[in-house]
Order: C-alpha cells, then structure tokens, then sequence
C-alpha cells in the first residue's frame, strides 16, 4: 500500500491577504458543511493557513462566521437610489429575502440573533449598522415629499424586516421577492395614510 501525501504545510499569509484567504474560506466551508460543519479548524485547513492565525485574528468562532457573512451581504445588499422610494425599498428587500433563504444568510440570522454572555453582544452593532442603511432610502423619500415629514425610518424599515426575519427564523415559510414587495406596498400605504384627527 502506497502511504498518501502528507498534507501540504499551511501558508505563511499575514495581514489583508490572510484576512482576505480566511474569511473566503470561512464562506465557503460553511456553504458546504452548514453552520455546524464550520469549526475553526476546518475555515484553517481550507484557507491553507494555522488555526492559530485564525483565533488571534477572531478569537472565536462566532466572530469569525459573522464576519465572514457580513462582508458578504454589505457587498449583496447596495441600498439603490432610484428617485422612487417603493422601487427603493422593493429592491432592497427583495435582495434581502433571496439572501435570508440561502445557507448563508440562515446562518447570519442565526448567528446573530444568538446571545452568549461570555462574549461580546454582536447582535447590536450588526443590526444597528444595516438599519440605518436602510432607513436612508426612507430618508431620502421624506425629503422628496414622497412621505409625510413626520415619518419614522428606522420604524418603518424595522415593520418591512420583521416580517422577513420571522419566517426565516421561526415560520420556516417561503421567502420571496413577490413577499417583499406586498409588504412594501403595505407599509407604504399604512405610513402614507392620513392620522387620525390630522
């Protein structure tokens, strides 16, 4: 019997580029083996580096998977500008529901609705960062008279991914532009309504 190849020694990458090699295969590990399948050990092995690399750049598993995922949807989620805050707000949460039904996007809910009092909370600023992203769309709509001043945008995009989350995390429901788009159209028509006694 032949004795296999011993396995190629890690890489020596420092900085951007072991940044960059890691966080490519911390993608692509777990698009194959899920959230579970996705250790420490296995991100290094496919990156070709030492796991000790991975833990002083993350320090933990957790942080390395929502780093990983959350670079990956900034870059699918551009927030669109086309003068027309219901095509706004179609488009972008019409991408956010394709991307909360794939692996990846299941596992960045997941993660970062998860709590561990061991470390520190990422549920805030990850959260707290895409939503004032997208409250500029809405923003953006009250300044063109498209809205009535008096609008709350964080309030307004937190009714549009509620729904989103909901069936990502608990529902297990199907998520679709087309669902996207009728609870555009639904909060839209709610914040445009006239208040009572206005």
């Amino acid at each position: 019997m032949v004795p296999s190849d011993p396995p190629a020694p890690p890489l020596r990458r420092r900085g951007a580029r072991l940044r960059s090699a890691v966080l490519a295969a911390t993608v692509d590990v777990l698009t194959e083996h899920g959230l579970a399948g996705t250790t420490v050990g296995a991100v290094a092995r496919a990156a070709g580096v030492h796991e000790t690399s991975v833990y002083r750049g993350w320090g933990t598993r957790e942080n390395l998977i929502l780093e990983a995922l959350s670079e990956q949807a900034d870059a699918a989620l551009p927030v669109p500008d086309t003068g027309r805050v219901r095509d706004d707000l179609a488009g972008y949460f019409g991408t956010l529901a394709r991307l909360l039904a794939t692996p990846q996007g299941e596992a960045l809910l997941r993660l970062s609705a998860e709590r561990d009092d061991t470390l520190p909370d990422r549920r805030l600023p990850y959260w707290t960062d895409r939503l004032d992203r997208a409250t500029v769309m809405v923003r953006r709509a009250v300044d063109r008279g498209e809205l009535p001043p008096d609008t709350d945008p964080a309030l307004l995009v937190e009714a549009l991914a509620g729904p989103l989350f909901t069936r990502a995390l608990i529902s297990g429901a199907p998520l679709d532009e087309t669902l996207a788009a009728r609870l555009v159209d639904l909060v839209l028509d709610g914040a445009s309504a006239p208040k009572p006694g206005a």
